[in-house]
C-alpha cells in the first residue's frame, strides 16, 4: 500500500490545529511577601481546591519556586493569571509543553 505525502501546506494547518489545542497553564511564583497560610487560602476560595491540594501547591511554590496552579484554554488561564494578581500572588501563563 503506497502512501501519499502530505503537502507543505496541509502539513502546516495540522501543526496550527495542534498547537491550539495544547493547554496553557497558570503558574504561581514565590515571593518574599506572602505567607504560606495566605496562598493556601487564596487557592481553596477561588480554585475551590481541597486544603490538602491547596497546601501540596502552596508548598510547591515555597519549596520549588512555582506551582502549575490550573490547565486550560488561553483564555481561560489569562482569567486565573488576572484572579491571583487581584489576590497580589505573582502568576503567569504559558502553553503547556
Amino acid at each position: 500500500m503506497s502512501r501519499v505525502a502530505a503537502s507543505p501546506e496541509l502539513d502546516e494547518q495540522v501543526e496550527e490545529v495542534v498547537d491550539l489545542q495544547r493547554p496553557w497553564i497558570t503558574i504561581v511564583w514565590n515571593d518574599p511577601v506572602n505567607l504560606m497560610s495566605y496562598v493556601t487560602y487564596v487557592f481553596m476560595n477561588y480554585f475551590k481546591y481541597s486544603r490538602d491540594k491547596a497546601e501540596k501547591l502552596m508548598r510547591d511554590v515555597h519549596y520549588e519556586g512555582r506551582a502549575v496552579v490550573s490547565s486550560g484554554t488561553r483564555e481561560e488561564m489569562e482569567r486565573d493569571v488576572t484572579a491571583m494578581h487581584s489576590y497580589g500572588l505573582w502568576a503567569t501563563l504559558q502553553k503547556d509543553e
